[in-house]
């Protein structure tokens, strides 16, 4: 009997497949959200020089001073080819690289950052020693993740409960480690581009960084500032400012 492969076998874990459609969903400037959450919160501390991970096309480094140093990796060679089209700038420069795996650069940086791609990033450890390695002494280390414990990818959906006129969080699982694959285009069923969420506990994406000598220097929890309109809306601005949407950890 053949042995069936997993979902990690079939599906890469890079975003080389879906290139083209994570760059018209980000542009030039960042979705939604990075404009609206992650960018005003996140860029006041980035002073000095940042090494991004999992940089993608490049959106953080074009929010950035012009002065800043800047280098950014990922293992998509047409993520790194739009970044280097997108930006110029002779300071800022783009390596394709696998981030899991040892990044051979002498240069050391005051920042290090992996912004929304740590979930798609099964080995942890790797990245993590490459950001201990690329650090200078007193250096930061900044993640930004979908919160894992209110958005893990078909375990987690709102809910309500039309007596008490309240919305809810369902969360189904969230100790146990998964492997989910997600469909860029559901509507194309087999036929989309797929690629894989790593879901981890807080707990468990926490180890990795404590074994390579971090200590956890801040945390926060950031919400939609979405606004709902009718008669649910009242219900909907409360969930969504109860229960947050992205989680912000800084290692140093």
């Amino acid at each position: 009997m053949k042995r069936k492969k997993d979902a990690t076998s079939q599906t890469s874990t890079s975003w080389q497949n879906v290139h083209g459609w994570y760059d018209k969903k980000v542009g030039k400037s960042g979705h939604e959200y990075h404009q609206s959450v992650i960018f005003p919160k996140l860029l006041p501390q980035l002073k000095g020089s940042v090494v991004d991970l999992a940089c993608g096309q490049g959106v953080l480094g074009r929010q950035l001073p012009k002065t800043a140093t800047y280098a950014g990796y990922d293992i998509a060679p047409d993520f790194i080819r739009l970044a280097k089209e997108q930006d110029t700038l002779k300071n800022h420069t783009y390596f394709v690289q696998d981030v899991t795996k040892p990044i051979k650069s002498s240069e050391t940086f005051d920042h290090a950052t992996v912004l929304l791609a740590a979930q798609n990033i099964e080995n942890l450890s790797g990245l993590v020693r490459n950001g201990k390695k690329l650090l200078k002494e007193g250096g930061a280390f900044h993640l930004v993740l979908n919160h894992p414990c209110f958005r893990i990818p078909r375990q987690t959906a709102w809910g309500e409960e039309k007596e008490r006129k309240i919305r809810y969080r369902r969360v189904d699982r969230y100790l146990s480690p998964l492997s989910i694959p997600i469909q860029a285009h559901p509507s194309q069923g087999k036929d989309s581009p797929t690629t894989l969420s790593f879901h981890k506990s807080l707990q468990d994406f926490m180890k990795p960084f404590f074994e390579a000598g971090f200590t956890l220097a801040n945390l926060e929890e950031w919400t939609s500032p979405k606004k709902s309109e009718g008669g649910k809306a009242k219900m909907e601005d409360r969930a969504r400012e109860e229960i947050p949407l992205f989680l912000y950890l800084k290692f140093v």
